[in-house]
C-alpha cells in the first residue's frame, strides 16, 4: 500500500528506525479502515520521495501495534508525529495538505 520508500513499523522496528534515526522522521499513525488516512497516503508517498534522504516516513498501523499507539496518546487517526533525535518535535492530527506537511518538515530540517 505505501511507497517503496516508506517503512511500515513496529513495535520492534520503532525504536531502532525512529529513535536512532540520523534524520528527522515522520510517523503516520493508521489504520486501514480509516477514510482520511487513505486520503493521506498519496501525499505521503510524494513526500518520501520529494525529501529522500533528508527524512524517513514510516507508518504504523495501529490495528496491529495498539502498544506503540498507546505509548504515544494516539487518540485520533491520521495522526502524525514528528521525531528529531528521539523526542516528538511536532504532532498533526487530521488529513493535512501537502503544504502543511511539507512547512512542518522544512522547519525540523532547519531546526
Amino acid at each position: 500500500m505505501s511507497a517503496a520508500n516508506i517503512s511500515n513499523l513496529t513495535q520492534e522496528s520503532f525504536d531502532p528506525a525512529v529513535m536512532k534515526s540520523a534524520v528527522p522522521v515522520l510517523v503516520d499513525f493508521w489504520a486501514e479502515w480509516c477514510g482520511p488516512c487513505k486520503m493521506l497516503a498519496p501525499i505521503l508517498d510524494e513526500l518520501a520521495q520529494e525529501y529522500d534522504g533528508k527524512v524517513l516516513i514510516a507508518k504504523v498501523d495501529i490495528d496491529q501495534h495498539q502498544a506503540l499507539a498507546a505509548q504515544y496518546n494516539v487518540t485520533a487517526i491520521p495522526t502524525l508525529l514528528l521525531f528529531k533525535q528521539g523526542q516528538v518535535v511536532n504532532q498533526l492530527r487530521g488529513l493535512r495538505s501537502k503544504r502543511d506537511l511539507k512547512a512542518s518538515l522544512d522547519q525540523a530540517l532547519a531546526g
